[in-house]
């Protein structure tokens, strides 16, 4: 497989490298964390002539002989040369019963800088604090970028580009295979075996029918507003039998699992959080292509939802707007920064401009509001608001 040097996620890791924290590499399976440690590796060789690299990796045969934290501390602390700085990188370090033990003692020790990666189901951001009692480091990973899906193929054409991304998606194991049906088939097995596996051996859930129901309609309601007790009716009346309570929970296990991204509401003018009805975006797109195929494919929808994993990966905080009953797509705030944006996949139409641009006119403060679309052309204004061509904001 073509590498490509990610150049934003080894950046993060070459600022935080000799710092004391346990530096946990997070993301969705597939999306590249084991590579990424490989390539900060052969960095790490590179600069530092005084490096000790303590690699474990329990996805290789060789390693299953440390999947005990007595037996992965010992590996570790044989392996560590005085006067040298030694690194330690554990890949998959959910295999390793007691995991945290092990990592809690090297980090007591001062002796390493440490690196993990594992199973999102069992790396849960809200666990970290739990799990590890030393300060920890998250860097999320994510599917390729449509930059990274240009560099990855070398294309020159941003626009045919973009047509191809909404199609192919960014999980890259699947650039591999030739035809649309053999990579939809990798995608759905990474969906299926990898991502919703982690959940079931997690959570011990036995009604793994009602979890493929849920992921299913979840995926097909993508940007929809939706709720756990609306899901749970429309479940009732097809006679499926659950509650809002079950409901909650699997949506929250596949939300761990980073297979979708929770979006709430915020309302713009009482500037609060809504609690009723949040809208679910899939960590890669072509999830959707790959379980329910592409025959209705909807591209406004799976622009949005291009848009909203883009504005996650820029580190914006995101939240779907509410401004006198009308819906904006995306407030996305990073610090003292605010971006309002409307998603569309074409505005040619007057009244879907209509329909797009309105919303925003409405908001009264001065923080930048844009319309994302389509155009095939350079970002031009309309009454104060940015219209800008999709391809041209994911490259920017």
């Amino acid at each position: 497989m073509r590498l490509i040097e990610r150049s934003t996620y080894l950046d993060k890791l070459k600022d935080v490298m000799g710092t004391p924290d346990i530096k946990v590499i997070t993301g969705v399976r597939r999306s590249g964390k084991s590579k990424l440690l490989e390539a900060f590796m052969t960095y790490i060789r590179e600069n530092d002539p005084k490096a000790n690299i303590i690699h474990i990796n329990f996805n290789l045969t060789e390693h299953e002989g440390l999947a005990e934290y007595h037996a992965l501390n010992g590996y570790v602390e044989s392996a560590y040369i005085p006067g040298k700085n030694n690194f330690v990188f554990v890949d998959e370090v959910q295999m390793c019963t007691g995991f945290e033990k092990a990592i809690n003692s090297l980090h007591a020790s001062e002796k390493y800088d440490i690196y993990i990666t594992g199973s999102n189901a069992f790396l849960l951001s809200s666990d970290l604090a739990t799990l590890f009692t030393g300060r920890t480091f998250e860097i999320e990973v994510f599917p390729f970028s449509f930059s990274e899906f240009m560099q990855y193929y070398e294309l020159t054409d941003q626009y045919a580009a973009f047509d191809r991304y909404i199609r192919e998606g960014g999980m890259s194991g699947s650039y591999l295979y030739r035809t649309p049906e053999s990579k939809y088939d990798y995608i759905a097995d990474v969906f299926n075996t990898l991502i919703v596996r982690d959940i079931q051996k997690k959570y011990n859930i036995r009604n793994m029918p009602l979890m493929e129901r849920l992921y299913d309609y979840l995926i097909d309601n993508i940007s929809n507003l939706t709720s756990s007790r609306s899901v749970a009716a429309a479940f009732a009346r097809e006679q499926v039998k659950t509650n809002d309570r079950t409901v909650s929970a699997y949506i929250r296990y596949l939300c761990n699992a980073f297979a979708f991204y929770k979006v709430r509401r915020y309302d713009i003018q009482g500037k609060r959080y809504l609690t009723s009805n949040d809208k679910y975006y899939l960590s890669d797109h072509a999830f959707k292509y790959a379980k329910l195929g592409t025959k209705n494919a909807d591209y406004g929808r799976m622009i949005e939802n291009i848009v909203a994993v883009e504005l996650l990966r820029r580190g914006y905080e995101l939240y779907a707007g509410v401004l006198y009953k009308k819906e904006i797509d995306f407030v996305a705030i990073k610090r003292n920064e605010k971006l309002y944006i409307q998603v569309a996949n074409s505005i040619d139409d007057p009244d879907t401009m209509g329909r797009e641009v309105d919303p925003l006119l409405k908001i009264k403060d001065a923080y930048p509001k844009m319309i994302l679309t389509r155009t095939r052309q350079e970002t031009y204004q309309y009454e104060g608001v940015q219209i800008a061509d999709i391809a041209n904001w994911l490259r920017a």
